[in-house]
């Protein structure tokens, strides 16, 4: 099959095109591309205001399946990522039973590969996340685990420091989401003006840059390799930017609602923006944007983390944690104006890959074609009817939103709007 992209505006970091360019896809890989191709085609694709990238990875998304199916299953979660322009996704192993064997490591590819969203999915970290024993981390790895995490779990220094050890030998990637449990307690907002304003218990930054000093200290000493997911305080960035100078293996991603949202926007008391971590202050986020600028953070991810309504639409104190996201994440990242459209594409596409040891899909002849159809200008409201998730635990319901994704090409398959 031969597919034209037509007038395209080409986002890359890796290659540099001048101009609008046509695409040649035949075979499912990158056949050409120039100013003009007049090839026949089965499928010649011409969109307003035509953008072209590597093909886009959520490299954390909770898709409940299997246990949680009333939230979200595999194939609603893998269509709300299609909806967003996904390529890819890193699926978490929070499910019931959690993600510790082989089998269901397997049972994820297989259900997924209906869709032309590749599954690459989390194994936990300790057996069945019970936090007493390493899970089977060798041969998760070789099944087709791309990183081990006990997710919100509490992991104690003894558990980490073999943990590290361990994945030295065969490259694993360790996920650690920094919170200490014994100060994070029972509260659901950040220690700050929202907390002290409104009476609700709080979640100081402590809670997660202590953890953060903990892991570091732990990689120091085993020479190891960690990546921090969920990264919310502006010491937890400088914790981080010091130990990269320091040559540490470290990486560390954020999430994109909290590049976005602050606890000021908890104030109207909306459960649907009661999420782990919390939105921090203003400063917060601003280190966090700067993090970003300058390499300290790698990637954005969603946490798209589905709920009921039994459990969101209740009083904001027993409402769950989570939000919604994969289908929102790059018009909630466009709506970041420090950085340029190349570098948002770089977090969401070629930083999150090289980490987790994915194949290279760049924009380049020869490559195979994994490939984002989209429009970074398009205003789009986001109504009711457009979610695909099955839960609905979402603030952007009827908000105006800057970006629409035309479709994608994933390893070849087209799939369009």
């Amino acid at each position: 099959m031969k597919v034209i992209l037509k007038s395209c505006t080409i986002v890359s970091t890796s290659e540099q095109y001048d101009g609008k360019q046509d695409i040649l896809i035949e075979n499912g890989a990158i056949a050409a591309i120039a100013p003009k191709i007049s090839d026949q085609a089965d499928h010649v694709i011409e969109r307003e205001n035509l953008h072209v990238s590597a093909g886009w990875f959520d490299a954390r998304v909770n898709f409940c399946d299997p246990g949680n199916e009333v939230k979200e299953d595999l194939f609603s979660g893998l269509k709300s990522a299609e909806a967003g322009g996904m390529t890819a996704v890193g699926v978490t192993p929070n499910t019931a039973p959690a993600v510790s064997n082989k089998s269901q490591i397997e049972y994820l590819k297989m259900k997924g590969a209906f869709s032309p969203v590749r599954v690459h999915p989390f194994a936990t970290l300790t057996s069945k996340m019970e936090g007493k024993n390493l899970a089977e981390m060798y041969d998760l790895s070789k099944a087709g685990a791309i990183g081990f995490t006990d997710m919100h779990e509490p992991v104690s220094g003894g558990i980490l420091y073999r943990a590290l050890l361990y994945a030295k030998n065969f490259n694993g990637k360790v996920v650690s989401f920094p919170l200490d449990h014994s100060i994070f307690g029972e509260g659901f907002v950040h220690e700050g003006k929202l907390s002290v304003m409104t009476g609700l218990k709080s979640i100081p930054s402590l809670a997660e840059y202590m953890t953060i000093e903990r892991d570091l200290n732990l990689v120091r000493y085993t020479e190891g390799s960690i990546h921090f997911t969920g990264i919310s305080t502006k010491e937890s960035v400088e914790l981080i930017r010091k130990a990269k100078a320091e040559g540490l293996a470290v990486t560390a991603d954020v999430y994109v609602q909290n590049l976005v949202f602050t606890e000021d926007d908890l104030m109207g008391f909306d459960s649907t923006y009661k999420v782990l971590p919390p939105f921090r202050a203003e400063e917060d986020r601003k280190a966090l944007i700067g993090g970003l600028k300058d390499g300290t953070i790698d990637f954005v991810c969603s946490d798209h983390t589905p709920e009921d309504v039994e459990c969101k639409e209740v009083e904001f104190d027993g409402a769950a944690f989570g939000m919604i996201g994969v289908q929102t994440l790059f018009p909630l990242l466009n709506e970041v104006s420090e950085l340029d459209l190349n570098e948002k594409i770089a977090l969401i596409s070629k930083n999150p890959r090289a980490i987790f040891g994915l194949l290279d899909n760049s924009v380049k002849v020869g490559n195979i074609a994994d490939l984002t159809l989209f429009n970074p200008s398009e205003e789009v409201k986001f109504d009711a009817d457009m979610l695909l998730s099955k839960s609905k635990n979402t603030p952007l319901i009827g908000k105006t939103l800057m970006g629409n994704v035309y479709g994608l090409i994933s390893e070849g398959v087209l799939s369009l709007k």
